[in-house]
């Protein structure tokens, strides 16, 4: 019973990691509601929003949950079973995550922003759940499960966090609220020092320089973007990232003194 619970839960996120990446490429593809998924953000403008080339960032998302989809199916077709702990810490998390992102994607092309919004918020508690229950950066794990389990995750983490932020905003804009003027831009930049405090409390606690380059590709973005628009926001971005940037690299010399 125990075996086959296991198997259950392994084809289990096989098919939520490969069913979200079908319907996200199909729903650009064809694309739902005749617009793709960028130009939907697009028309929704605010100050948040990083440069379209940032969005590239999905592919390595998937590549490394590809990865992961793999390596923790490695003894699915074998008799000699593998004691694989992190299958029950983390995949009734993963499936509902696959779950809500394939759900957000139909409804962003629907415009129905209220119910991405909520779906953003069960992805990202279901990560953080699983970010939690991998004790990323806490525990001592193999190599392998450094790379093939916990680093897909700090990234894919890294970006729900961004794109929750940029969900809200969209909401706020589809509600009506200015996304430009002087407090359009002091809660941009409030929302950047804040991401700013979540990085750095995540180098100090987990020392996951992963996630936090994740939020530097985020700010370049919002950077490289405002740059011709929006001076203010965009030092205000600048600046955070040389902020983090400094926070990793003191990180990774922590990292390379404690060995």
């Amino acid at each position: 019973m125990e075996a086959m619970r296991k198997k259950m839960l392994q084809i289990g996120n096989i098919i939520g990691y490969v069913l979200t990446v079908l319907i996200n490429s199909l729903a650009n593809i064809i694309p739902l509601g005749g617009r793709n998924t960028g130009q939907i953000s697009e028309s929704f403008p605010n100050l948040f929003v990083p440069a379209g080339f940032i969005f590239s960032i999905w592919s390595v998302i998937y590549i490394l949950l590809a990865i992961f989809s793999i390596y923790q199916a490695k003894d699915l077709f074998n008799e000699e079973k593998e004691d694989l702990p992190f299958l029950d810490q983390i995949s009734y998390f993963f499936i509902l995550s696959s779950i809500a992102n394939i759900l957000w994607i139909l409804f962003w092309h629907y415009t129905v922003v209220v119910v991405t919004l909520m779906l953003m918020l069960i992805l990202l508690i279901s990560l953080l759940m699983i970010y939690n229950n991998l004790e990323i950066g806490i525990s001592e794990v193999s190599w392998k499960e450094k790379v093939f389990i916990q680093l897909p995750f700090s990234v894919y983490l890294g970006w729900i966090t961004v794109a929750t932020i940029a969900n809200v905003t969209a909401f706020l804009v589809d509600l009506g609220v200015s996304s430009y003027g002087t407090l359009a831009e002091l809660l941009t930049a409030l929302v950047i020092i804040v991401a700013v405090i979540i990085t750095l409390l995540i180098l100090l606690k987990r020392k996951d320089i992963a996630y936090s380059l994740v939020i530097v590709w985020a700010l370049f973005g919002i950077f490289f973007k405002q740059l011709p628009l929006n001076i203010f926001v965009s030092i205000t971005a600048l600046v955070a990232m040389i902020v983090i940037l400094v926070g990793i690299a003191f990180t990774a010399y922590l990292i390379f003194k404690e060995r």
